[in-house]
């Protein structure tokens, strides 16, 4: 599946539907571009979920609305409501066993 990258326009219908995995990050960002290639792993080899990534830089709104204080936050979202949240790297398995645990 592919990663979905979101603006403050697209991102409540992104999130709306299943469980979605939300990456808000930042193109500066070091952390975010650790984590980047391990969701471009996971979207090419799982449909289990859906990936959305939000730069908070161009769609500060959306960050505010959830809290985002650091980044990389991850979110798992369930039909449009938090499940869980998680700040900073994590590899591919932990990842992938957070996700499907929230």
């Amino acid at each position: 599946m592919a990663i979905v990258y979101a603006t403050e326009a697209t991102f409540a219908d992104d999130i709306k539907e299943g469980t979605v995995l939300v990456d808000f990050y930042a193109d500066w960002c070091g952390p975010c571009k650790m984590i980047a290639p391990v969701l471009e792993q996971i979207a090419a080899e799982s449909d289990a979920f859906k990936i959305v990534k939000l730069n908070v830089d161009e769609n500060m709104a959306v960050a505010q609305k959830y809290g985002v204080r650091a980044i990389p936050t991850l979110f798992v979202m369930k039909n449009g409501e938090v499940a869980a949240q998680k700040a900073g790297f994590m590899p591919k398995d932990a990842l992938m066993n957070w996700v499907q645990t929230a």
